[in-house]
Order: structure tokens, then C-alpha cells, then sequence
């Protein structure tokens, strides 16, 4: 998987990615071109064999103050309908992408988190958290509607769905407490802390059955828009494949000699 990018901040070591916004003195804005990159990037996860899972972290104390006023916000109000459309659908494509990249994504988020940056965590798959965490759906701050980049559907699976109604039609900060206590974070932990308890919980992750995590992610997706007869249907094959893993044997094997099981993610 390639780290080269020009827009944000790719490292990759030991089968982790570690991504963030790289603009700390306007606390990590997104711009038209970071979106774009970030899209592709997240699209090519698919097919990379050397990451197994991905930490969006924070840059100089924020996490990301969503689209930048001047490089986006401005452009916005001079496009016409045609090119304001092709515009929230290449956001909404960072989203999708995201969701569909195969790979666990961890956030972890510090300072501000508005804007895109809060729906960029909300597309994470877990998120850990520093107390001084200030996440804001805005958008209504701005003038728009709070249905943003999949917010309307994402969001209240996360928090609910009065509770996501709150913070979409008021554009008001949700403390880091009450990230905590509604369920958007798995959990709090230190500034100091942050970068270390994030790489944690992604060890953790990649330790286990990559294959099957893969699985996960995409049951955990698709099962949104599916009956309860069909998402037991599609679980059924996703584990009947999973059992056809080398993983899945190796755990059988270390558990008949009481030793813990090495996967390897095939």
C-alpha cells in the first residue's frame, strides 16, 4: 500500500497504517484535494496485502476541523448545481470508502473533531478519545442540512436516534463525557495517551483473524439495509467461508494443545 501521498500523513509499519490530517496550525482542515487523495487511498485498502488495520489519528492537539472555510466553504458558494453535486458526492465517496475498505479503522481522536472530521470518526469502525474531545456536526451552523456524508443514517446507529437528532439539527459540541457515555467512544484516555492506547487497540485487532475480520467489517456494513432473515442467511456463508480458513485451523489445533493460536490471516 502506498504511503507517498501528498495531502495527509500515511505511515505504515508492521501491518498498520497510521493516517492523519496535516495541517496542525488551522487544526487539520480538509481540502479539496486531501478529500480526493484520501478517497482513492481508502478505495485501494481493498487489495492491500500489507495493511491490516488503520489508526486515523490526530495532528497538534485536533483531530480535523472539517472542510476548510477558505479552500472549500468559499469555492462552495460560487458552483453551480452541477458541480456542487459532484463535489458532496466525492465526500460522501470518502465515506463509502471508508466503510468498504475491508480493514478495521481505529480513530483516535484529540481536540476539535467537526464538520467532516466528526463524520470521518463517525466511519470509523472504533474510536478512542482524549476528555478533551469537542465533536460537532456543524452543519446547520452553516446553513446546511445536518444529512451530511451519510450522517442521518450512521449516526443514529451509533448514539441513537434522538440523541443524533440533537446534535444534527442544534450543530452543538458533544463533550467528550458524553461521547463516552452515549456510546461514540469505546473510551477516554489521556493526551499523552492517545497515540499509544490507539496503536493498542489496533495490535490487538491484528492479532486476531484478519480474514475473518474482513468478514466482520463487511456483515457489520451490509447488514444495515438487510432483513433479519437475510442478514442470518448472509452470516451463514460469510462463516461458512471463514471455516475454510487456515486461521480457523489453526485455532482448532492450538486449542486441542491448550497453546493460544497464532493467526495468519488466511
Amino acid at each position: 500500500m502506498r504511503s507517498d501521498v501528498k495531502h495527509f500523513i500515511c505511515e505504515i509499519e508492521n501491518g498498520i497504517a497510521t493516517v492523519r490530517l496535516d495541517r496542525p496550525d488551522r487544526k487539520n482542515p480538509l481540502t479539496f484535494d486531501s478529500y480526493a487523495e484520501m478517497r482513492d487511498w481508502f478505495r485501494d485498502l481493498v487489495y492491500a496485502d500489507d495493511v491490516d488495520v488503520v489508526v486515523f489519528g490526530s495532528n497538534g492537539g485536533n483531530f480535523s476541523s472539517g472542510g476548510d472555510v477558505h479552500d472549500i466553504i468559499g469555492p462552495l458558494t460560487r458552483m453551480n448545481m452541477k458541480e456542487l453535486l459532484r463535489f458532496t458526492r466525492m465526500t460522501g465517496d470518502l465515506v463509502k470508502a471508508i466503510v468498504n475498505c475491508g480493514k478495521p479503522v481505529v480513530a483516535a481522536v484529540d481536540g476539535i473533531c467537526v464538520g467532516a472530521g466528526a463524520i470521518i470518526a463517525m466511519a470509523s469502525d472504533l474510536r478512542v478519545a482524549t476528555p478533551e474531545a469537542k465533536t460537532a456536526f456543524l452543519f446547520t451552523r452553516v446553513g446546511l442540512a445536518g444529512c451530511d456524508m451519510g450522517a442521518c443514517a450512521i449516526l443514529p446507529r451509533v448514539i441513537g436516534q434522538t440523541r443524533a437528532a440533537e446534535l444534527l439539527y442544534t450543530g452543538r459540541s458533544m463533550s467528550a463525557e458524553e461521547g463516552e457515555r452515549w456510546g461514540f467512544f469505546n473510551r477516554l484516555v489521556s493526551s499523552d495517551a492517545l497515540d499509544a492506547e490507539a496503536l493498542a487497540l489496533a495490535q490487538q485487532i491484528q492479532a486476531g483473524p484478519n480474514f475473518a475480520h474482513m468478514m466482520t467489517k463487511t456483515m457489520l456494513a451490509q447488514e444495515w439495509s438487510m432483513s433479519i432473515e437475510q442478514a442470518i442467511e448472509a452470516e451463514a456463508q460469510a462463516q461458512a467461508i471463514c471455516m475454510q480458513t487456515g486461521d480457523f485451523e489453526r485455532a482448532y489445533k492450538a486449542f486441542v494443545a491448550k497453546e493460544r493460536p497464532v493467526f495468519e490471516g488466511d
